[in-house]
């Protein structure tokens, strides 16, 4: 029971809303650039956008990167790299090598030039021999000398005197040159005894290039405690500019040596808790049915966390990184699935959290404003897919236009132009065209429904409606009827007319199982005729559990589903309830037979498509169509289904109500208006005559 509990408090909304909000909170704040950001952004040529700035404490004048390395690149040029020489190698192979001479008794060696063997193999050790892989590395590097490391002491050496092994056997060979001299060498096989016995040292390398590095100086002069830097218009020189950049390097540096980064830390939680917060409150107060439904906050938050870590990864990987963000994605996709006034809040909200983190926020935040409301503007119901084209195309026209005129209202120059922004507009506006894709991504993993696939939903062409027109071409006559008189009633109210058109051709497709069982359908015999009243009544109750198996199977979104489920709600087949009454007016009445299995309309489109249908269908049944007639039938079944309750759980106002009859009204009145009479012309003697053909009315 208690596991039961507990189970019921995480997954009720408002802990999930409040989980939303602290991981969002979280993951904003933890992936946000981690250093600490300068006060003040400026940028060499352009001017000094503050006031007075004088240096607050001494700090160093730090050299470009570019002239530290050019120093390094000097040092480096008459670096030697070190190696050491092993002279126990050298020692124990000449001995082994005299000990060769003297084991080979098959030759006669005399004394005198196994001396002069042993001393040349002995002065090979002293120069040093190297394996043939450094030597050749050595030969065709730049190093002109090496150093020998040598009982603590360094000496140099050309790299010319280095040996190989190779090298060192040649030189044996060249020394003696006689053939008998020759001939006891590869006798005693002078290679086994030449070993390298000088070895590259890297860390006393390491230790002496770092001991070189380190006397390169990093900076050139000295700040010092009060001493003005720049003032208020004045145009960042070169000079300046390294200043600055010294003075933001130690700024920066003092401020993360100390505990400013927890108070850092702090702020950015304060900061992104109050936009997240006043985002949740713009819901909550104006949007309380998309705030209450899990599965569409969770995909705004994740859309508004999504672009931000994007934006946050940009802007440190490069300077003007973050432009390559297409904001304008964000307003396209929420406008698309909900409204405009949510996709401009979605987008502030995100612009407004990725500020932190551009170069020059006021330039940013004006940008991308801009540019999401062009984007709202431009597309706010997104049909075709030349819409996106033509949007990307404003979007970069937008981007640019601002540009320029942020730049002249801030510089006055337009030499002042970065353009490579432009290359920058014209990438975001490329990865804008990907909203297409993500549109339909997020259609399926999310279950929304947006007006591209009502559109393509909408087609009469589709199979299973062209299978309704021509199996129920009574129903498909009626579907049409009512989506017209739906999406003009829409339109009046401000709803989504598209949706409801594209529900009301769905509607009724449950009628495909039994279509002889429904009136507009019949062709002279009756099929209920021989049935009773609560089997005929389940018969046409059950076109809606019918028309919902069949959208399953054709995977129709959630939101088709909804008319299909709720054009009749929890009302009742009136009909056979009333026939069966009127029948037996004194046996107890099963109602749950009559019933339909609901739920009633939740919203305003479903509303909408439960009035049409109830006034489409009743209008068929008058005998005379009149201003008066018509009133009345729409005012009496309206009344009746406000009456019933059905009506009760949509947002539709009595303003709405009042609209939607009298739109039902106009457009019966202008579908059955009389048609006026053709009036005969009159005949003249010669077209009495036998013979002459008389012509048929309405010709005229």
């Amino acid at each position: 029971m208690e596991k039961k509990r507990i189970r019921e408090i995480l997954s009720s909304t408002r802990v999930l809303q409040f989980i939303f909000f602290i991981a969002a909170v979280a993951l904003v704040t933890y992936f946000f650039p981690g250093e600490g950001k300068f006060r003040y952004t400026f940028q060499e040529g352009k001017p000094w956008k503050y006031g007075l700035l004088t240096a607050p404490f001494d700090f160093p004048i730090y050299k470009d990167e570019a002239v530290i390395q050019q120093e390094r690149d000097s040092i480096m040029l008459d670096f030697q790299p070190v190696f050491s020489i092993d002279k126990s190698v050298g020692a124990g192979a000449v001995d082994n090598f005299e000990k060769s001479l003297a084991g080979h008794t098959d030759m006669t060696i005399t004394p005198a030039l196994r001396n002069e063997l042993v001393q040349a193999l002995s002065e090979t050790y002293r120069k040093g021999i190297i394996a043939s892989e450094a030597y050749d590395r050595l030969q065709s590097g730049k190093f002109k000398e090496i150093r020998i490391l040598e009982n603590n002491v360094a000496r140099e050496m050309p790299v010319t005197e280095l040996q190989s092994p190779r090298e060192a056997y040649e030189y044996m060979l060249a020394r003696f040159a006689d053939p008998y001299s020759r001939h006891v060498l590869q006798n005693c096989n002078l290679n086994d005894f030449l070993n390298t016995n000088i070895t590259f040292d890297s860390v006393t390398t390491e230790r002496f290039k770092d001991n070189l590095l380190q006397r390169i100086a990093l900076s050139d002069g000295i700040v010092q405690a009060g001493e003005r830097i720049v003032d208020r218009g004045e145009i960042i020189t070169p000079e300046t500019y390294r200043i600055l950049k010294s003075f933001e390097a130690v700024s920066l540096k003092k401020s993360v040596g100390n505990n400013h980064r927890g108070y850092t830390l702090l702020g950015q939680i304060i900061v992104f808790t109050c936009l997240f917060a006043f985002f949740y409150l713009f819901l909550a107060l104006f949007r309380p049915q998309t705030f209450n439904e899990m599965r569409t906050l969770g995909f705004i938050m994740m859309l508004i966390v999504g672009i931000s870590l994007i934006a946050f990864f940009l802007s440190e990987l490069r300077l003007l990184g973050i432009y390559l963000v297409p904001f304008a994605i964000i307003p396209i996709i929420v406008v698309t699935f909900f409204d405009s006034r949510t996709a401009l809040y979605v987008h502030l909200i995100t612009v407004l959290i990725c500020s932190f983190s551009a170069p020059f926020a006021l330039e940013f935040i004006f940008l991308q404003l801009i540019v999401g409301m062009t984007a709202i503007d431009s597309l706010s119901d997104l049909s075709r897919r030349s819409q996106l084209m033509r949007c990307a195309l404003l979007v970069f026209l937008t981007y640019s236009f601002a540009y320029a005129g942020y730049t002249l209202f801030t510089e006055g120059d337009l030499s002042k132009l970065n353009y490579n922004m432009f290359i920058y507009f014209g990438i975001n506006c490329v990865f804008l065209l990907f909203a297409y894709l993500l549109i339909y991504i997020f259609e399926r993993i999310f279950g929304f429904i947006s007006t591209v696939t009502l559109v393509e939903l909408s087609d009469v062409n589709n199979p299973i409606l062209r299978q309704l027109s021509e199996e129920c071409p009574g129903t498909f006559q009626h579907s049409l009827q009512i989506s017209n008189l739906a999406a003009e009633a829409a339109n009046k109210i401000g709803a989504k007319a598209q949706l409801v058109r594209t529900g009301a051709l769905y509607h009724d497709i449950g009628k495909l199982k039994n279509p002889a069982f429904f009136t507009e359908n019949q062709s002279g015999f009756n099929p209920h005729t021989p049935l009773p009243f609560e089997q005929s009544a389940q018969i046409v109750i059950s076109h809606v559990n019918d028309g919902l198996k069949i959208a399953d199977k054709l995977r129709l979104p959630q939101a088709i589903k909804d008319f299909i489920a709720t054009h009749h709600g929890r009302g009742k087949a009136k009909f056979f309830y009333n026939s069966y009454r009127n029948k037996y007016p004194d046996q107890p009445v099963d109602e749950a037979k009559f019933t339909y299995p609901g739920p009633n309309p939740f919203t305003k489109e479903t509303g909408i498509l439960m009035m049409a249908d109830a006034v489409e269908a009743a209008s068929r049944s008058l005998k005379e169509y009149t201003n008066e007639s018509i009133s009345q039938l729409v005012n009496r079944i309206i009344d009746t289904q406000i009456a019933d309750g059905l009506l009760r759980d949509t947002p539709l106002s009595f303003r709405d109500v009042e609209t939607v009859k009298n739109t039902f009204i106009e457009k019966l009145k202008t579908i059955y208006h009389t048609r006026i009479s053709y009036p005969e012309l009159n005949k003249t003697k010669e077209e009495k005559e036998p013979g002459k053909e008389e012509p048929t009315p309405g010709q005229a």
